[in-house]
């Protein structure tokens, strides 16, 4: 069974991406959804992230993720950042394992793993290929702004500027997939996905 990465940039679309090889009836996990689960439900994590960064790091009344305290000193700080990851990770890949095991019992052809850190957290390494989504800076400011309205345009030009180079995340794939609202998006999905159900 084909492991397949799917990841871009912030804004670029890929759970658009996803959500349609999804409507083809491909199994897919959002890697980024799947964590914030499992930092919400696991309480193996739950008691790591308390141990790791204090009873703050939960919501006191609601007992939910404090995640814009966590976010505010994660990505400020890369030694928070990689205390976080270390956490996180190895929780989400065993989750993952579990779920890839379900998806090859059942016979998936292939399956597709969405995260926007698949290079940059060396994930990429134990998938048979990775495919990223790509859209021009502009376009990608205007559709977080659209659907973050807590955010402004400096905030997301920040968060891009700390993500991987889109040169570099393109260098990186094994197909990118334009996503600009001017090229059609379909095509190019259907074509993968038979070139995918092939092997």
């Amino acid at each position: 069974m084909l492991k397949i990465g799917l990841t871009g940039g912030i804004g670029a679309g890929k759970s658009v991406v996803r959500r349609l090889f999804e409507t083809l009836g491909v199994p897919t996990i959002d890697a980024d959804a799947r964590a914030k689960w499992l930092m919400h439900s696991s309480p193996a994590l739950r008691a790591a992230l308390i141990a790791e960064f204090g009873p703050a790091v939960f919501d006191a009344a609601t007992g939910q993720l404090n995640r814009p305290w966590l976010a505010e000193r994660a990505f400020a700080d890369p030694t928070t950042l990689a205390r976080l990851n270390a956490l996180v990770h190895p929780a989400v890949g065993a989750d993952f394992a579990v779920w890839l095991a379900e998806q090859e019992r059942a016979g998936a052809p292939y399956i597709i793993k969405e995260a926007a850190i698949l290079f940059e957290a060396d994930i990429a390494r134990s998938l048979d290929y990775v495919i990223t989504v790509a859209a021009p800076e502009p376009v990608r400011i205007r559709r977080v702004l659209a659907r973050d309205p807590h955010r402004t345009a400096a905030d997301v030009a920040a968060i891009i500027g700390r993500q991987l180079p889109e040169d570099e995340r393109q260098r990186r794939a094994d197909f990118v997939l334009w996503n600009d609202d001017v090229r059609p998006l379909l095509a190019p999905v259907l074509a993968l996905d038979a070139e995918f159900r092939r092997g």
